[in-house]
């Protein structure tokens, strides 16, 4: 018999894992990958890519958006608080900045300003 654990005694059931961890699992992910394409990660400027950068950041302000109603303020805060600091890293990374509302996700979170 082996010492290593099972598969399944590695992993939850799906059906366990309550909404609010899966979302704010899902914003923490969107956040780190948003940050890397920000050029804020370890990398810097050799893993920048703001289209990509862009995109992530949308997607988590609609996530934040959407799911603060649900997972109650606690929770929301700091996501809130997260995204708003990717928006303005955005913001200053920007060669040519964005009009105010116009900037990743500030179709959800409305105007960004530092």
């Amino acid at each position: 018999m082996s010492s290593e654990p099972e598969y399944d005694d590695l992993t939850r059931d799906i059906a366990e894992v309550p909404a609010v961890e899966v979302i704010t699992t899902v914003a923490v992910h969107l956040m780190s990958a948003a940050a890397v394409k920000c050029g804020l990660a370890e990398g810097g400027d050799k893993d920048k890519d703001l289209d990509e950068a862009r995109k992530l950041i949308t997607a988590l302000a609609g996530l934040v958006t959407a799911g603060a109603p649900e997972i109650s303020n606690f929770h929301a805060a700091p996501l809130r608080d997260g995204l708003r600091s990717l928006q303005l890293a955005f913001r200053e990374a920007s060669l040519v900045p964005d009009a105010p509302g116009a900037g990743p996700g500030e179709k959800f979170t409305g105007p960004v300003y530092s």
